[in-house]
């Protein structure tokens, strides 16, 4: 049985403050837009703002904001070529393994009893976390890509037992929620018909069990032998194969 752990903060209000702080600079949509839009790949100020449709100066106040989370960072780049050439810009992006660290966050403190002076802070972790997830009202719990094409994407599970695996276009595809389809591109991974991992919900928590993959299934890199089955909690990692053509998933349990 997962043993679940009790966070207590109660007692730490410069730490709540702080928190306070983070969520707030997340909470706002705009900055919400501008994470998804240079999780893609680097944007200078001017993209940025021509996208989320505002000045130069608002945009470049919310990437500042932004900054101070540890989520983006900025790098020396040349902008898009005008009638004067072209000029060196600065140019912002994720930071590596951001959106995981993001997600991370927002996995453990969703579970934590705030004091009532800080109740404001589940509302904005919901809220943040709802539109990172991409759907409405969450249930969880969420399994969110972190390598590959599809890196970003989330897949609510909403069945008790959900194969894990590749897409095959000799099977019909699985209705949303009961299965987590991966596109093609995902080589190492075994199709889903078969499937590569299982993750199943019993009275004590939620498991991962490898069905006898080629590649292998990892958690938090340790690899589980066919048919081996193992506890997952929020900000566990998995790995369907390593490598290139493998894909990096991260397990967070939002009830």
């Amino acid at each position: 049985m997962t043993e679940r752990k009790t966070i207590s903060v109660a007692s730490d209000p410069l730490f709540l403050d702080e928190l306070s702080d983070y969520l707030e600079v997340l909470a706002n949509p705009v900055r919400l837009r501008i994470l998804r839009y240079i999780s893609t790949e680097p944007r200078e100020t001017n993209e940025i703002a021509e996208y989320i449709g505002t000045t130069y100066q608002n945009t470049k106040k919310h990437l500042d904001r932004l900054s101070t989370t540890g989520l983006v960072g900025r790098e020396a780049g040349f902008g898009r070529e005008t009638e004067r050439g072209v000029a060196p810009v600065w140019k912002y992006s994720l930071v590596p393994g951001g959106l995981e660290k993001l997600i991370k966050t927002l996995g453990i403190f969703s579970s934590v009893a705030m004091p009532i002076d800080y109740r404001d802070a589940e509302k904005q972790i919901r809220s943040v976390r709802t539109a990172m997830g991409g759907e409405g009202n969450v249930a969880g719990p969420v399994l969110y890509v972190l390598s590959g094409i599809s890196e970003g994407c989330a897949f609510i599970l909403r069945s008790d037992r959900i194969p894990v695996g590749r897409e095959d276009p000799d099977s019909a595809l699985p209705p949303a929620g009961e299965a987590v389809v991966l596109p093609d591109q995902y080589q190492a991974v075994t199709r889903v018909s078969k499937p590569h991992a299982a993750i199943t919900r019993s009275s004590g928590g939620w498991e991962i069990e490898d069905c006898g993959s080629t590649g292998g299934t990892y958690v938090n890199s340790q690899l589980l032998g066919a048919g081996k089955r193992a506890a997952l909690s929020t900000g566990a990692t998995i790995d369907l194969s390593l490598g290139p053509h493998g894909v990096r998933l991260l397990f967070v349990a939002l009830e």
